[in-house]
């Protein structure tokens, strides 16, 4: 890849469209007052989209200007929905690029696949925009921090879609850990267990899907965007491409996501770990999907170790959690909004430590907020700390990436000694079994152990783990070098 300057931008990006000048308004750094209507572009319109849209509707003085999918399909209940509340109609288009040109536009707000997050909050940056995007924020660690550094360069406001970023709880919880009353935190898990049954579910198997034309109402072309070009087939749109490398990140980097974040945010000054190994695999039945739906990510962050498990099929909870976190003090165990004791079965309640931070309130309205006092330390989700928990899943499945299928014992090899690991990986070959899954300990993807570079961002000594922290991209959808 190159280094894309504003030039080559106008020349390849909007080369579908008409070459202006893409820039924010003098305007667009102002604070701007409460009576001032704020302007917002929702793109991706299918699934998480609603929420996008429902939101803003429900907001003074903000306007949705344009509804953007490549998928004209998806504008008819969003538009009547708008029309319901006798606000302006929106502009629907397939491409982000021509709202870009609008200088009276003042946000994007991002709920396209994974593989569009960061491209989108960068063009979205350059233009002088402001950005709301959804979870992950990126597809792969590189394109995270171009986004972030070119948020940082264009002074921009953009929030990511954590949206327990906006609860007190979670915040009080990360003071009770600092505090120490319960002795050190010795692991923080993060649990994904969402049931996808059989037979062309969401989760489980989904079978396999014939090649074939587009649906006519499908700009194909813009839907791929950075991925390379490939066939068309019916478990990419709409659900299921989370499920495929090109455009996903598995359900660790779909759903995970929000408890990976918490599972970070609760181990005092986490960013990057020091290490960090994945197992696991795909069960069903050799189906069209690609990513793990069954996986134990281990890292290390010295003191504390983050533990993450995801489970796409059919599963009992793990201390009363399905998709939650659990905290392994010294002194106990907290999970479910309730403290055990060691050697004790009864919950109690959680010894309360109140946080400094007070945080609330609506996700999207903080996201508002902000655009209108241009103050992004009031944030609750700001683009970097989206980077770096979107990132922990991208590490989880480099490991998964380079690992081989071999036969593993976890009470030997890479986890001898790690007790919690080692319990991971026992009630994963529990899991299968009762699954009914022929789980003999020799398709067990084991992955690669990798020490990580927090500065740097950048495996220590493994080029070929470090060829995965991007991707190819496909002209002229190409995420730059450097900002």
């Amino acid at each position: 890849m190159s280094r894309v300057s504003r030039r080559m931008f106008l020349q390849t990006s909007l080369a579908a469209a008409a070459t202006v000048t893409i820039g924010g308004t003098k305007s667009s750094a102002r604070v701007m007052g409460a009576n001032d209507r704020i302007r917002i572009a929702v793109a991706g319109l299918n699934g998480r989209g609603s929420a996008h849209v429902g939101a803003y509707l429900g907001m003074k003085n903000v306007e949705i200007a344009y509804l953007v999918d490549p998928d004209k399909r998806t504008y008819k209940k969003h538009a009547d929905s708008i029309a319901k509340k006798e606000l302006p109609a929106a502009t629907n288009l397939t491409d982000i690029r021509k709202a870009l040109e609008d200088k009276q536009l003042n946000a994007v707000s991002i709920a396209t696949p994974n593989h569009w997050h960061s491209l989108m909050t960068i063009w979205a940056c350059e233009a002088g925009k402001d950005v709301y995007v959804e979870k992950p924020m990126s597809h792969n660690i590189h394109e995270g921090r171009i986004a972030v550094q070119m948020a940082h360069k264009h002074k921009r406001v953009v929030q990511h879609g954590t949206q327990s970023r906006s609860s007190q709880s979670w915040e009080d919880l990360a003071a009770l850990v600092k505090s120490k009353k319960l002795g050190k935190l010795l692991v923080s898990r993060g649990l994904c267990y969402k049931d996808g049954g059989t037979g062309g579910s969401t989760r489980g198997d989904i079978g396999t899907k014939p090649t074939k034309a587009p649906p006519a109402d499908l700009d194909f072309n813009i839907w791929l965007g950075p991925a390379q070009e490939q066939a068309f087939h019916e478990n990419l749109v709409h659900y299921r491409w989370h499920w495929f490398w090109d455009f996903g990140n598995g359900d660790m980097g779909n759903q995970g996501v929000h408890q990976m974040d918490i599972a970070r945010w609760l181990i005092p000054g986490a960013t990057w770990p020091k290490s960090v190994i994945s197992f696991g695999g795909r069960y069903a039945n050799g189906d069209q999907g690609e990513t793990p739906n069954t996986q134990v990510t281990v890292m290390d962050f010295g003191e504390t170790q983050l533990i993450f498990e995801t489970r796409g099929l059919k599963s009992a909870a793990y201390r009363g959690q399905g998709v939650g976190n659990i905290l392994h003090f010294e002194e106990g165990v907290v999970a479910g909004g309730k403290f055990y004791p060691k050697g004790k079965g009864d919950g109690e309640a959680i010894p309360k430590v109140a946080a400094e931070k007070k945080i609330g309130g609506d996700h999207f309205a903080n996201f508002i907020d902000c655009v209108r006092s241009r103050d992004t330390t009031k944030l609750h989700a700001e683009i970097e700390l989206g980077h770096v928990s979107s990132g922990l899943c991208h590490l989880g499945h480099i490991s998964h990436k380079l690992g081989k299928d071999e036969a593993y014992d976890p009470k030997l090899g890479k986890l001898s000694g790690n007790e919690f690991g080692t319990e991971a990986l026992e009630r994963m070959g529990a899991h299968l079994k009762d699954s009914g899954i022929k789980f003999d300990g020799k398709n067990l993807r084991v992955g690669r152990k990798l020490d990580f570079d927090v500065k740097t961002e950048r495996f220590i000594k493994d080029d070929e783990a470090n060829t995965l922290l991007t991707r190819k991209y496909r002209a002229p959808f190409t995420v730059p070098d450097k900002v």
